[in-house]
């Protein structure tokens, strides 16, 4: 519902419906990059890491996303003048925004609250996000009728439906991979050719990036991390780094096509073809792949806020 009711308000921004999906889908990206994500919970337990420790890495490497991601937008806005009779800067338009947008904006710190409290798990957030989102958009936002409710629920089921089969297909060919051992196979020829940390991981991200556009997050942290893990230990990486590095690849995965279940959701939410979303957001793939980047062959960018927090 929340999807739906910015891309609606930035068509009536000026923005192109395929440009205004294609940047909605990169906000929603950072989802899983930024804390707390179930994606650092499961490689996590696989590392052998706690996910405490795993949050504060993510966390400079997740606001450097949203951050190039909103630069990007700027740009091309300026370039292309999406936005009309917006003029300059107004402190005044940005706190009436910020207030007319503070129920949404709640949302984080229901889950990230109840998450820290203890009152519900990840998973239950997801559930307690989408009631609150669902009362939000009915009662005070209004954007919807109540009569209009069995199409929205008809919408979801197909959208649900349609990114469900997706995954299922993804998860088949995972375990097919994983049969073929095509990773482990790999893995051995990459060391054959790398002579050093630098090499490794760039082969790594180039992988990790190709596997991403067919198999499903979760599938690919359960079978690769395992398999990858002993080969950069053996080069000095450290576990940590390399567990962001996975998550910042998979990320990216999530939006490139054939499978990319967020772009997939973007489309179907925004009524737009896979084709034209796909050259939207091909813009917003040169921010995530130069934070990519920084991140693989700068630790520090995910070891400090650690090392900072733990007194080491």
């Amino acid at each position: 519902a929340i999807g739906r009711i910015t891309m609606k308000r930035l068509e009536e921004k000026g923005y192109p419906r395929d440009y205004a999906c294609a940047l909605v889908a990169s906000g929603a990206c950072t989802g899983i990059l930024i804390p707390p994500s179930i994606a650092y919970i499961i490689i996590g337990l696989v590392l052998g890491i706690s996910s405490s420790t795993l949050f504060q890495a993510a966390f400079v490497p997740g606001v450097m996303i949203l951050g190039t991601v909103m630069i990007t937008n700027a740009i091309m806005n300026r370039i292309r003048g999406y936005e009309h009779s917006t003029g300059r800067f107004s402190l005044k338009r940005w706190l009436s925004a910020l207030n007319h947008a503070k129920w949404a904006l709640l949302i984080p710190f229901i889950i990230l609250g109840g998450i820290y409290s203890g009152i519900f798990t990840p998973t239950e957030s997801a559930a307690v996000a989408c009631v609150y989102a669902f009362l939000v958009t009915m009662f005070i936002y209004r954007d919807y009728k109540w009569s209009e409710l069995p199409l929205l629920v008809g919408r979801v089921v197909r959208t649900v439906g349609m990114v469900m089969i997706m995954i299922g297909f993804s998860v088949a060919f995972g375990y097919m991979m994983a049969i073929m051992q095509v990773p482990a196979k790999v893995t051995a020829f990459f060391l054959t050719i790398a002579d050093d940390k630098y090499t490794l991981l760039f082969l790594i991200n180039i992988l990790l990036l190709v596997l991403g556009t067919f198999m499903d997050l979760a599938p690919m942290l359960l079978i690769c991390t395992p398999i990858f893990l002993p080969v950069v230990t053996m080069f000095g990486i450290d576990p940590v780094h390399f567990g962001i590095i996975m998550i910042l690849n998979l990320g990216i995965g999530l939006l490139t096509p054939p499978v990319g279940p967020t772009l997939v959701v973007g489309c179907a939410i925004g009524k737009v073809t896979m084709e034209a979303v796909s050259k939207s957001i091909m813009i917003f793939y040169i921010p995530m792949l130069i934070v990519l980047v920084l991140v693989t062959y700068i630790p520090a960018l995910t070891l400090w806020l650690p090392s900072v927090l733990l007194g080491k």
